[in-house]
């Protein structure tokens, strides 16, 4: 929206006037492979456990929730052990509503005025988006050949901006791309002062679970490790975030988070989502095999997928990206186009919604009659 379509009695922050919020399309489409949600739904056990417990605590909802939200944040810890992170106490794990809200509190308590953060582009633009709505100067840094980073060129380029929070997502929104913690941890110390956020909300679909930077966080101070319970979990309607860090971390975000911020209803929903967590991580690994798929045949359709980590694909060598986007979308088909030239993203869905994606892809490229794909892609 510009300055000209705000009513002129509306005192909009000035630095806010020409923004725009953040959003992606969400069309009437059979197959919605574009925000990267988990295509199953919740199990019958799960929803009947889950309706359960609403019902349970809808007889104290006039009074306030645990405000510390503490049996939340010791199941989340004790999830995270199991598999395969240090043992974490309650104190080095927060909760909160998405794992956006969690990125929010981050730069309220360290960013701000004469504060500024820097990321890696293409990246999660919320990061960038969260840090202009609290003041804080953001710094897009760049990546290598092949959306490369190392330890040298991400000190490098915090150094220089004088950096108090570094933003390193891994895997990577939108190219599925993941850092190995041996790069995580080197940035980390060779920059005690400033913050470190490893944005992991896809962490669980890595294909080895030893490249998450949970690993890390006992041994160094300044590392903070941020997760959702949106992907993996299932649970993107229900909005549940959280970090592990440091005990210190933990006690600054508290000066800023809003009191009571976690309701009683998604608390509960949540313990029991890690209650069930064998259960729902199954579907994990069904959505790593459609992942890997679509790296494979869209490799064989000629095209240039990038390795993922996530539960998307980022994919090159397509001459006209608008073009099959609309294509897709006219047949029933919704993938995301993240405005990088010649390329696409999809989400891992379903086998079915997986096999209509390709199928219908594969029909768009090989039309005779136009020309999707560039030549210099194809093996």
């Amino acid at each position: 929206m510009g300055e000209s379509n705000w009513p002129q009695w509306l005192p909009v922050r000035d630095d806010l006037r020409d923004q725009h919020p953040y959003g992606a399309p969400q069309l009437d489409v059979t197959v919605r492979l574009n925000t990267n949600e988990n295509p199953y739904a919740l199990p019958g056990a799960v929803v009947d456990e889950i309706q359960h417990e609403m019902s349970r605590i809808a007889i104290d909802l006039n009074r306030y929730p645990d405000r510390d939200a503490l049996e939340l944040r010791a199941s989340l810890a004790a999830y995270l052990t199991s598999q395969g992170a240090p043992a974490l106490t309650v104190g080095q794990v927060w909760a909160a509503n998405g794992s956006n809200e969690i990125i929010q509190q981050i730069f309220m308590a360290f960013g701000g005025r004469d504060r500024c953060a820097i990321g890696f582009v293409p990246s999660y633009s919320m990061h960038s988006n969260i840090a202009r709505s609290t003041q804080t100067t953001w710094i897009d840094g760049e990546r290598g050949p092949g959306f490369s980073l190392n330890a040298e060129f991400i000190v490098a380029q915090a150094t220089q901006a004088s950096a108090n929070l570094v933003f390193l997502t891994s895997p990577n929104n939108p190219t599925g791309t993941s850092l190995d913690p041996t790069i995580v941890l080197a940035v980390a110390t060779a920059l005690p002062s400033a913050l470190i956020v490893v944005d992991e909300a896809y962490g669980e679909f890595l294909r080895d679970r030893s490249k998450s930077a949970l690993g890390l966080v006992s041994q160094v101070k300044n590392l903070v490790v941020s997760r959702t319970m949106s992907k993996a979990f299932g649970l993107a309607g229900a909005r549940v975030g959280y970090l592990v860090a440091d005990e210190a971390v933990v006690d600054a975000i508290q000066l800023v988070r809003l009191p009571y911020h976690l309701g009683a209803h998604t608390q509960s929903i949540a313990l029991v989502a890690l209650r069930h967590a064998p259960l729902l991580l199954e579907n994990v690994e069904r959505i790593k095999e459609q992942r890997d798929r679509i790296v494979a045949e869209l490799t064989a359709m000629g095209l240039a997928p990038e390795p993922s980590d996530a539960n998307f694909v980022l994919f090159g060598g397509l001459a006209d990206a608008a073009k099959v986007w609309s294509d897709l979308v006219e047949r029933d088909v919704l993938v995301r186009d993240v405005g990088l030239a010649g390329m696409l993203r999809v989400t891992a869905g379903t086998q079915e919604e997986t096999t209509i994606f390709l199928d219908s892809l594969r029909a768009i490229i090989n039309d005779k009659s136009a020309n999707y794909t560039n030549s210099e892609s194809k093996g």
